[in-house]
């Protein structure tokens, strides 16, 4: 039995994301999500530019100017492009292990993956339920990712990242428990 290349995880969440951002229709990229600031649209290009700043970072390159619309003509392509990009730079030998600094400080390669993860993973569950398409996360993706976060944010202040973490049952789903820890309500007008 073979290891698990270490990018994997990464490789499974953009897998489980891809279908949804596919099935997005131009007609929809205005529609509000449960991450309520964002239409789908604005999740879109929030998604590809971070990918994109990511990517600079991980190969030394400049980050792409602030304020610039990474999505362009082609929103769905932009992003699929942005994606393959940030599997190809975290895939680089030694990549993960090299510590970068960035504004929220110093954390290796592997750690900034896991950022990408479950930033993926939330949004991507903003855009099925703003889009009425269903998520279907790899269940030990989720829960990894969950873990993470947890440990990540833990308990301090959200610094404007992400909501409160909402009410959910402690057996849901570990893509719920993931997005209910990120603030996204679980009951409501957005949840099909």
């Amino acid at each position: 039995m073979s290891a698990q290349p270490p990018i994997e995880p990464l490789v499974r969440a953009h897998l489980a994301v891809e279908p949804v951002v596919r099935g997005i229709h131009p007609e929809q990229f205005g529609l509000p999500t449960p991450c309520t600031e964002w239409s789908v649209r604005d999740i879109l290009g929030h998604l590809t530019g971070l990918n994109q700043v990511f990517v600079a970072l991980l190969t030394g390159q400049a980050p792409p100017p602030r304020g610039q619309d990474p999505l362009g003509d082609d929103p769905i392509g932009a992003y699929l492009d942005s994606a393959a990009a940030l599997e190809a730079a975290f895939g680089q030998p030694g990549a993960l292990e090299r510590v970068f600094t960035g504004p929220l400080g110093d954390a290796t390669g592997a750690e900034r993956m896991k950022i990408r993860i479950y930033d993926l993973l939330a949004h991507g569950w903003d855009l099925a339920q703003a889009t009425g398409q269903h998520l279907e996360v790899p269940d030990d993706v989720a829960e990894a990712s969950w873990e993470f976060a947890r440990t990540q944010l833990g308990d301090g202040p959200r610094a404007h990242r992400f909501r409160e973490p909402q009410p959910v049952d402690d057996d849901a789903p570990a893509i719920d428990r993931l997005v209910a820890f990120l603030g996204r309500p679980l009951e409501g007008p957005t949840r099909p």
